[in-house]
C-alpha cells in the first residue's frame, strides 16, 4: 500500500520539523531550536523516512530546494545539508517505490498541522 507524507520544518529558536501522513493521520513533530529552515526541511524528510514503514511512500515538501537537491537536480553546496542528504539517500534506498514531490505551502498539509 501506497501512502502520502506531508512534511515541513522551520528553522530559528523556536524551530522544528515534522510529518503528517494523510492516509492514517499519523503525525509526528520534534522541536529542534537553533536550525536553520533547510536543515529543519530534511530532518523532517529524514524522520518520515526513519518512522514509516510502508513498500511505497510519496513524500511532500514545500521545499522546493531539498526536493530539488534529493531528486539530484540541485547541487548541495552546504556541508551540512550534504550530510543530511546523505543520511536521506542512504534511507531512500529501503523503500520500493518513493517519490519526492514540491508542493505550494498552502497545499502542504503538515505545514497546517504543525502550524507553520
Amino acid at each position: 500500500m501506497g501512502i502520502n507524507v506531508y512534511v515541513d520544518g522551520s528553522g530559528g529558536p523556536s524551530g522544528g520539523f515534522g510529518y503528517f501522513v494523510k492516509e492514517t493521520g499519523e503525525s509526528f513533530y520534534e522541536k529542534k531550536p537553533e536550525i536553520t529552515n533547510n536543515q529543519a526541511e530534511y530532518m523532517a524528510i529524514i524522520a518520515a523516512l526513519k518512522n514509516l514503514d510502508y513498500e511505497e511512500i510519496i513524500i511532500f515538501s514545500d521545499s522546493k530546494n531539498t526536493i530539488s537537491q534529493l531528486n539530484h537536480e540541485f547541487a548541495i553546496n552546504n556541508e551540512k545539508l550534504r550530510e543530511l542528504a546523505r543520511e536521506a539517500w542512504s534511507l531512500i534506498g529501503k523503500f520500493s517505490k518513493i517519490t519526492l514531490l514540491w508542493v505550494p505551502r498552502k497545499e502542504n498539509l503538515a505545514g497546517k498541522m504543525l502550524g507553520s
